[in-house]
């Protein structure tokens, strides 16, 4: 697909562009309505053919869960493995569109592999992840960031106080989910380990606050979050942060998400997926 369309899809769904003018705009792009139309079907996401986890897996316990947030109920999807008694946990953080069926998928990804694995919904404050993804996208655009964050640690600290839980704690987070990993290592001291997926870099300041161990995973097609990695690396470098960093050749933003089959790359996906689940083997005690 031409390069053009996937950067005007990007921007469309990272910055306050309207539906209309994106389809007007795509439309100029691909030089009609119908070629626009096909171009659309392959951008946008098919949650249920590309489910890898069913809910029903037999090896799985899937269940909605609350917890008090900073201004409200919050609510997330959790999912745990059968027969294993003290694990290690993970936030699952999902992208700009809320905790959609793909994100509820990858929760139970992390839960196949072996950790209690919990999918916030970010929009609980605001009613909750609607069905329509460009609802999700204004919803994300106005919540308050603070409170957001506060959310989420509060989540770290439900999943600590989980008796199935060893204590032990990380987070994963994809796109916009990706920077708010970033947020939790810098804002959690007993976070033991964070992997941000195309996210954006936390201030250089901020980076001594650091103590989880840090797995970055970049796109090399993706100038807009890639022009703050020297920064941001050279920061950890000076604090000393242990962190490993993956920039990925050739692939675009959210080449994780199956989703999405215009940008999903499955080679890198399944090889920072590996490198993911080793990693928090190593840092969460699965």
């Amino acid at each position: 697909m031409d390069q053009r369309i996937i950067n005007l899809f990007d921007e469309y769904t990272h910055k306050p562009l309207s539906r209309k003018e994106f389809m007007e705009r795509l439309i100029r792009l691909t030089g009609g309505a119908a070629l626009a139309a096909a171009a659309l079907s392959v951008l946008d996401p098919g949650y249920v053919e590309a489910a890898t986890i069913p809910e029903d897996d037999k090896n799985l316990t899937i269940e909605e869960v609350t917890w008090p947030g900073d201004n409200g109920t919050m609510k997330g999807y959790l999912a745990r493995p059968k027969g294993r008694k003290k694990v290690g946990s993970v936030i699952v953080i999902h992208e700009n569109r809320g905790l959609t069926p793909h994100i509820k998928d990858v929760t139970r990804r992390v839960a196949k592999a072996g950790y209690l694995a919990l999918g916030v919904d970010a929009l609980s404050p605001l009613g909750g992840t609607p069905a329509n993804e460009d609802e999700g996208r204004t919803l994300i655009g106005k919540l308050d960031p603070q409170q957001n964050l506060t959310n989420y640690l509060a989540a770290l600290t439900y999943l600590r106080q989980r008796k199935d839980g060893n204590g032990r704690t990380g987070c994963v987070g994809f796109c916009w989910g990706g920077g708010l990993a970033n947020q939790l290592a810098v804002h959690d001291p007993q976070l033991n380990a964070a992997v941000a997926y195309y996210g954006a870099q936390p201030k250089a300041e901020d980076v001594p606050n650091i103590s989880a161990a840090l797995m970055l995973h970049y796109a090399g097609l993706d100038e807009r979050i890639d022009a703050g990695i020297p920064a941001y690396e050279a920061a950890l470098k000076a604090a000393g942060v242990k962190y490993q960093l993956f920039v990925y050749d050739g692939v675009q933003h959210a080449f994780n998400n199956d989703t999405s089959p215009a940008r999903y790359n499955a080679e890198a996906a399944k090889l920072a997926w590996d490198r993911t689940l080793q990693f928090f083997g190593e840092k969460l005690g699965a």
